[in-house]
């Protein structure tokens, strides 16, 4: 198996008013390229500080990440991240939005790029909104918008920090398949960070359970179902299993 994105004896360290708070510990765990791995874990174990650090917005204190055999760098331009809320810019169309990540390197009269961004909006049928604003799209258009905007710039690897979170139950089941298959179509390598046991099994290959803090790896999890969405994953026979296994693992 390839260890695309590797993980060595990762731990950090950081400082508050009162102490030196031990975030993660020895953190050791790989993910396979082109494949969709996810960490759940107790709250406040340091699921999201993981993010940061695989982004390069944080120096691990010690131990390293690596992205293809090469060590992540600072705002390290192979990675693409979605927030919990998709920040598209009100005031720009959905096409400006697009290219933003495109203007601030710079790239915006790159053709190729240019040509890629319209490719993805008539290829997942937002075309026909590219002169709207974000304030005249459904949540799970504008959720489809965040994450084009992020594959315009071509990414290896995809961090999605709860992106969910904000939508209703039904319309988040909609956006998870959604997402999920525009993913998978891409061929991108990613990694969900989220509270939801659910949400973690319909859209996972693997799924890295963290312990408390200082949070180490507890147990990981092949995750493997007949169905070949999100939504129909949760309709297979051995989704209430895999549930109870990670619920358990999570107390």
């Amino acid at each position: 198996m390839e260890k695309f994105l590797q993980y060595d004896k990762l731990s950090y360290f950081y400082q508050t008013k009162e102490s030196e708070i031990h975030a993660l510990n020895d953190v050791n765990f790989f993910v396979e390229q082109k494949s969709f791995a996810s960490i759940v874990g107790p709250s406040g174990c340091g699921k999201t500080t993981m993010l940061s650090l695989t982004a390069g917005l944080l120096e691990p204190s010690s131990g390293e990440i690596k992205l293809g055999g090469k060590k992540i760098e600072k705002n390290d331009s192979r990675i693409g991240y979605m927030f919990q809320r998709d920040h598209l810019f009100e005031w720009r169309t959905i096409w400006q939005n697009i290219i933003l990540g495109l203007e601030i390197q710079k790239k915006h009269k790159d053709a190729k790029a240019l040509a890629l961004a319209e490719e993805l909006l008539k290829k997942y049928e937002l075309y026909g909104f590219k002169n709207k604003k974000p304030r005249q799209l459904s949540g799970g258009m504008r959720q489809r918008v965040a994450l084009i905007r992020t594959l315009v710039l071509n990414p290896s690897l995809l961090l999605l920090d709860e992106p969910f979170s904000a939508l209703d139950f039904q319309t988040r089941l909609n956006v998870c398949d959604d997402v999920y298959q525009i993913i998978k179509s891409e061929e991108k390598t990613a990694l969900l960070v989220t509270h939801d046991i659910s949400e973690a099994l319909s859209m996972s290959d693997k799924i890295v359970i963290l312990s408390s803090r200082p949070a180490t790896v507890k147990k990981e999890l092949e995750i493997s179902f007949e169905g070949t969405t999100p939504l129909k994953k949760r309709e297979d026979k051995n989704f209430g299993k895999y549930f109870e296994m990670i619920w358990r693992n999570l107390s």
